[in-house]
This record gives structure tokens, sequence and C-alpha cells, in this order.
């Protein structure tokens, strides 16, 4: 009888942590997972110290066809008008050391100043695990947060999944959309869509 118990409090605790891994991926209309990381500059930023404001990550990579493609003034714009209304703006790079298209935190700072990058902060994840917390695909791959800490938005910056420059003229701009919508105190009318991009170069498990 006691060998019956303790195994069936070992199955409920392990319930308990398999429903707490759960919990701590990232999902739309659920608290959006807590993490801290170097930005390029060694400045440590913790997601929940941004707790009140809304926050964008957008995953990166220079190297990427599509990251060009926005990059040529698209995000920028993006980041611009959004940071001036209070918006959080968090670049992250989870591009492993070891890929052909890493950059070092010095080499990303400077690419982020040429193409005039307006992103409160450029976060260096080389170990992947913020990528993987949220389940990043590409590059771009976009999320927005509200200043209750629950993310509202995870998918496409856009809905045209080209590497075209032409095309954004005539995309839905998804994250504006819904930043707008947010910041309007309204719910998100898009709060998920397919990414398109490069695949995250994540580090060899």
């Amino acid at each position: 009888m006691l060998n019956r118990r303790i195994f069936s409090a070992s199955v409920a605790l392990s319930g308990l942590a398999a429903g707490a891994a759960q919990a701590a991926t990232a999902t739309v209309g659920q608290a959006a997972p807590d993490f801290t990381a170097l930005d390029t500059l060694g400045k440590s930023h913790k997601l929940s110290d941004f707790k009140g404001k809304h926050v964008v990550l957008e995953w990166t990579n220079p190297g990427c066809p599509f990251v060009v493609k926005h990059y040529g003034g698209n995000m920028q714009a993006l980041q611009s008008e959004f940071t001036g209304k209070g918006v959080v703006w968090l670049s992250v790079n989870s591009t492993a050391q070891g890929a052909a298209d890493y950059l070092a935190p010095a080499k990303l700072m400077a690419w982020k100043a040429e193409k005039k990058g307006a992103a409160t902060a450029v976060l260096m994840d080389e170990s992947g695990k913020i990528g993987q917390l949220y389940s990043a695909k590409t590059t771009p791959h976009m999320f927005i947060i509200n200043p209750q800490g629950v993310l509202v938005y995870a998918g496409a910056i856009d809905s045209v999944p080209s590497a075209r420059v032409d095309d954004i003229r005539t995309a839905t701009n998804y994250v504006r959309q819904g930043l707008n919508e947010a910041l309007g105190g309204k719910a998100v009318s898009m709060s998920a869509t397919r990414a398109y991009g490069c695949s995250v170069k994540y580090k060899d498990a």
C-alpha cells in the first residue's frame, strides 16, 4: 500500500514537472517566458524588467536574404515608429558561433549602425536558449508581448513570404497591425501567423 502511494505521488510530481516545462514555452495568450541576455554592448537585459510596456522580439541574422529585404528600410521604419511610442524593441540573434553567418557582438553592432537600426537593443543568443524558448524558427520571426507580460502575437512580419523588396508595398504588415491594435487597447486580430525566412542557425545539441 505504501509503495502504491509513493508511486502515485511520483507520478503526480512528474505530471507537475511536465506541466511546468510546457508552461515555460512561449504560447500566444499566455505569459511570455522570462529570459536574461547580454546585448552587443555587454549590457544585461531581462524581459520582465520591461513589464508595463509593449515589447517586440525580432529574430534576426544579417546574412539572411529575408532580413536583407526588410532592412532595406522597412524594419528600421517599424522600429522607429513604435519605439517612438514607448515600445521596447529587442532584436535577438540566435546564430551559433560556428555558423557561417555568425557575427561577433562588435560586428553585429556595426551592422546595426550601418543599417541605422532603431531597436532598443540587439541581444546575443549564441547558445540558442532564448530562441528555443520561443520556438523561433526563422529570421525574421516576430513576437509581441503586452504590458501585462502576455504574448499576443507570434509569426511573420507580413503577409507576403518572399525575399523581394517590392512585395513589402502590397503586404499586410502583421507587426504594425498588431501593435496598433494593442496600443489602442484592442485585442490583436491576427495573433498567430506562419513565420517565413531563413532557418535559425542554432548551435548543435
